[in-house]
């Protein structure tokens, strides 16, 4: 199980702020975005443009290896715009 922290349009999409999910211990970060999407379809406008941070590391989509351990924080984000 992970911490799924959602900032900003993702936690709009979403509808909350955070939330422990059930995710293969070893999984790329394209999976992991499929997962969570599965269960929050609405994310799916976003996945061009979002990040993850993995235990406050950032981490692009695609085949980048992860092996999680229990209690990991994954954060979801998207683009924030500043002027």
């Amino acid at each position: 199980q992970v911490s799924v922290l959602y900032f900003a349009r993702s936690a709009e999409l979403a509808g909350l702020r955070c939330e422990t999910l059930r995710v293969p211990r070893q999984v790329t970060s394209l999976q992991l975005w499929e997962e969570i999407v599965r269960v929050h379809p609405r994310l799916a406008v976003i996945q061009d443009q979002v990040v993850f941070a993995v235990r406050q590391e950032y981490v692009l989509l695609g085949d980048q290896l992860l092996v999680l351990q229990p209690g990991d924080e994954v954060a979801i984000i998207p683009p924030i715009s500043g002027g």
